[in-house]
């Protein structure tokens, strides 16, 4: 008889729908960055491909995780029940640009990149993120969200075209751009309480997984 789970996550039962639980996305920090790193390592090489636009070596793909600058991006990640991060959105900001006649009179605009392990895939764990990036934006006075990737990354031109983004394509890649409402008091709210479930949802996590590895130890289990 298979041991009952004696940390359960009581979020699983109170926001998990009955067809697929609900995806939390939490806001990343510093203390996060050898998690990323690790996520974007463990990515196949397919998807390492399709997330960076080509074949990266590792050495590439850790000086790029280690030079996000999280006090000015916003990285969100979703991680699974066993505290993995499989997950990882970059919400990255740049100055307008006008001689490449951007579509906004905002002074900044924000460009967005995903990754999703194939452990977490058919979820909506992409769309969820692509969300959270979004509603960030609008909340952050940025009108317009850029995508750019390769036009074979069809989980990239899904979120895309759900989203309602404006596509164009150009020897093999794609950028899409998506104008956002401005902020309200409904999206202000939205953004909280969304922080907050993932906050709870993390935390609750992070001791389950200290607690069984204190039990291992205590046991003697490896």
């Amino acid at each position: 008889m298979e041991s009952p789970d004696l940390f359960q996550n009581p979020l699983r039962r109170w926001r998990a729908g009955k067809r697929r639980p609900t995806v939390l996305v939490k806001e990343l920090h510093e203390r996060d960055r050898r998690r990323v790193v690790k996520h974007f390592l463990g990515l196949e090489a397919s998807d390492r491909l399709l997330r960076f636009g080509s074949m990266l070596p590792d050495e590439q793909v850790e000086n790029y995780a280690n030079g996000i600058d999280f006090t000015r991006d916003m990285v969100f990640g979703v991680y699974n029940r066993v505290f993995k991060l499989v997950a990882v959105g970059h919400l990255a900001f740049a100055p307008r640009d006008a001689s490449r006649g951007e579509v906004t009179e905002k002074e900044r605009v924000a460009e967005f990149g995903v990754s999703v392990s194939r452990s977490a895939r058919g979820k909506g764990v992409g769309s969820k993120l692509f969300e959270r990036a979004a509603i960030h934006c609008r909340n952050s006075d940025v009108d317009t969200l850029y995508m750019h990737c390769l036009s074979s990354n069809k989980t990239m031109m899904h979120i895309a075209r759900k989203a309602g983004m404006e596509i164009h394509r150009d020897y093999g890649e794609a950028d899409a751009y998506l104008k956002l409402p401005p902020a309200n008091p409904a999206s202000v709210l939205q953004e909280a309480l969304d922080e907050q479930f993932a906050t709870l949802d993390y935390t609750l996590k992070a001791n389950k997984r200290f607690a069984l590895k204190w039990l291992d130890r205590l046991l003697g289990r490896k």
